[in-house]
């Protein structure tokens, strides 16, 4: 197991910014090639040149660096006890100089051994503390790979395999092969973990041939000893004989006694060496101590009087700090318990968190299934009784789409994975898109809805358009549901303005039933609707209210409600948001669907599900739009290059390299073509990381038909306006 593991005992740390590269910067990267290589008893005694030539510059912080890599050289040689002393002479260096990046790697180290000790949460919370000092990349993906093996042992197999991954593609100056062949390595003991014995092959053979490629004689001798073992369980028995043979090869090799012999000695030469050097020093100030109190009798008495007052109070307050010690047990004892039940608290949270975000993201892909093939049996001319039947099937998928979205919004909320956005944006145009895409809703219960907005609010404003439209959505929403034949009314006011600061006041009021005084105190609490009985008569799942007071916390603001039973319901809030005193054109661009001409198009999908690419392909056949088929961002990237299409429909989450990345390729030779993401977004989704990664639109699956052929007439379109102009 060491074998498999000495990746975390030997990466390459980046010197300081703060010095230049010199002698001992090379001496450095002499060492890194020599770890790989195996030649340990090379890379000691590069590294001792290297700790002289620092002594000899009187340079602190390459000398702090070389007893770090001492630490981690004779962690490789599993001899902790030596490790330790070097770890230790860099603390005393540490406390005389300031030296984040020092610090990381010290507290890497402490991660290492917390780890190699199998205490797993608390080596997570040092690296995530050396993370917060350094952000040296080749630091960080050390951190990557350690946190990988570290998930992967307490099976949160998704996290470990994100940063596998993020591993395979990575671009460290200094050991990008060396740190993809180690992920594939973990990556293959993972998949045997999860009885997944062909991408188990499919991840060693990758490592074996990286490191045939580079040298890396231990992790040759690691791949060949799991392909030998994984080919046995297969039945494959002339491979995994072939693999065995070269596995006794190499440790003949590779482990001989002779080499351990001189690894032994040279570590045993240099180690007795340091440690002598630091006896010196002690020996020498001891030396000096002793001259000093020879050189003043006074100086001598003095210190034995010091000595006999000290003596005298240590024996006067030996009773308290009896006390003080049986009361610091206690505490620490309080304290240990205290952070246990907060560490599990903290795990319960997140379990909660993870499991809710994971069922409602796998939920998406079934029930795209389901929306999309209803939408297209509905364009199919069903007779009658089928039109009833499918009819009912999409309104319980847009039901279940409307409970999914809802608990994602709330745990994304939960989790902190929500930040607020200032971008210019109409408030104005914001409530009229809302109450427009309400209106049907309205017709329904035969209501109206009335805007009464204040001229006085400046045309232009900066915040984040979506929350509040989320937030207006949800409160106009509910009004609507709980009124029939009465009117709803959205008031917007300006309250005060300072400059370009506003204070906004909004109020959402209707006629309908009302809420009672008693239901008023536990509304906004999630899956509360008054009572059973309103809950069966009006339906809903009692989110909608929930997420209205979540987002409005981001905003530092809080939802009010007056309500009377029989008489209707009043909720407002003030929100603080600013203002720019410029002009700006407004020359709105606005297309209707049906004024998209969609014949002739052609549009590659780039999709890994195989019944998400029948349904999506199906859906542009409608439109007469010819479409390719890309199942892997591999291929996408190969067809973009190959052919001419007016837009990409690109899926996030796809094995091997993501939609992200895929995009980020694209763009690298085609910086125009309409890249539109089409994503199930879980909880560690973001859509600005969409946005930067090159996408010009998102699409949520499953999707709305109207807005899916929205979203690509409107980004082909435009985007054909703008080059015309």
């Amino acid at each position: 197991m060491l074998l498999f593991f000495s990746v975390l005992l030997s990466p390459s740390f980046a010197q300081s910014k703060l010095r230049p590269t010199s002698e001992i910067d090379q001496i450095f990267d002499r060492v890194l090639t020599y770890q790989h290589q195996n030649k340990i008893d090379k890379a000691l005694e590069s590294l001792n040149r290297a700790k002289a030539l620092a002594e000899e510059n009187e340079d602190l912080k390459a000398l702090l660096d070389c007893h770090l890599r001492f630490a981690l050289l004779h962690l490789e040689l599993d001899d902790r006890e030596t490790a330790l002393f070097y770890k230790d002479r860099a603390d005393i260096l540490l406390n005389d100089i300031a030296y984040p990046h020092g610090e990381a790697v010290k507290k890497y180290i402490e991660s290492v051994l917390l780890y190699r000790d199998e205490n797993n949460y608390q080596a997570l919370r040092m690296l995530e503390e050396a993370k917060v000092l350094s952000n040296d990349r080749n630091l960080n993906n050390n951190i990557l790979l350690i946190e990988a093996k570290i998930y992967v042992n307490i099976e949160k197999y998704e996290d470990a395999e994100k940063n596998l991954n993020a591993l395979l593609v990575n671009a460290d100056d200094k050991e990008r092969a060396f740190l993809a062949t180690q992920a594939n390595l973990v990556l293959a003991e993972m998949n045997y973990k999860l009885s997944n014995l062909e991408n188990s092959i499919k991840h060693a053979k990758a490592a074996l041939e990286l490191a045939a490629k580079n040298g890396f004689f231990r992790e040759i001798l690691r791949s060949n000893e799991v392909l030998s073992k994984y080919y046995e369980e297969l039945g494959a028995f002339d491979q995994s004989l072939g693999h065995n043979k070269s596995l006794l090869t190499l440790r003949d090799s590779l482990f001989n006694i002779e080499k351990t012999k001189i690894e032994a000695k040279t570590a045993d030469k240099i180690r007795f060496e340091n440690m002598s050097g630091e006896i010196e020093k002690l020996e020498e100030e001891k030396e000096e101590l002793s001259q000093s109190a020879n050189r003043s009798e006074i100086t001598s008495i003095l210190t034995s009087a010091f000595l006999i007052i000290i003596s005298l109070l240590a024996v006067s307050l030996y009773r308290n700090n009896q006390i003080k010690l049986k009361t610091n047990d206690l505490l620490q004892t309080k304290n240990k318990e205290l952070e246990l039940a907060r560490d599990s608290a903290v795990t319960a949270m997140k379990a909660k968190t993870n499991f809710l975000s994971t069922v409602t993201h796998e939920l998406r892909t079934p029930l795209y299934a389901v929306t999309g093939l209803t939408h297209l049996l509905l364009e199919e001319n069903p007779s009658d009784h089928q039109k009833d039947h499918l009819k009912s099937l999409k309104f319980s998928g847009d039901y279940l789409l409307n409970f999914i979205n809802d608990i994602l919004q709330i745990n994304k909320i939960d989790a902190d994975k929500v930040e607020i956005m200032s971008t210019e944006f109409k408030l104005k145009k914001v409530l009229t898109d809302v109450i427009d895409s309400l209106q049907q809703n309205a017709k329904e219960n035969k209501t109206k809805i009335v805007l009464n907005y204040d001229k006085k609010i400046p045309d232009t404003l900066l915040g984040d358009p979506v929350k509040l439209s989320q937030i207006f959505m949800n409160l106009v929403g509910n009004a609507l549901k709980f009124t029939k034949n009465g009117t709803v009314e959205v008031i917007a006011k300006l309250v005060e303005r300072d400059e370009d600061d506003l204070k906004l006041y909004f109020e959402v009021k209707d006629d309908g039933i009302g809420i009672s005084e008693e239901q008023q105190n536990n509304i906004f609490e999630s899956f509360e609707q008054g009572s059973i009985q309103i809950n069966r008569e009006y339906g809903g799942t009692g989110l909608g209210l929930t997420i209205v007071k979540s987002l409005l916390g981001l905003f530092n603001s809080e939802i009010k409600l007056h309500s009377r039973l029989g008489k209707g319901s009043s909720f407002y809030f003030e929100l603080d948001l600013k203002t720019e005193d410029k002009v700006i054109a407004d020359i709105p661009f606005e297309l209707n669907p049906e004024e998209f001409d969609f014949k002739g198009l052609h549009i590659l999908i780039v999709e890994d599900n195989k019944i998400n690419q029948v349904i999506t392909k199906k859906m542009l056949t409608k439109k007469e739009i010819t479409s390719d088929i890309a199942n892997n961002g591999n291929e996408a990237i190969d067809l973009a290059k190959a052919n001419t299409y007016d837009a990409i429909l690109m899926d996030i989450h796809m094995p091997g390299i993501s939609g992200e990345e895929a995009t980020r390729q694209i763009r690298k030779f085609d910086k125009e073509i309409p890249i539109i993401a089409l994503t199930a977004i879980s909880l560690d989704d973001s859509l600005e990381s969409f946005y930067e990664a090159g996408c010009d639109d998102v699409v949520t699956k499953p999707f709305k038909p109207e807005v899916f052929y929205q979203k690509i007439g409107e980004n082909i379109f435009k985007s054909r306006v703008r080059h015309e102009a």
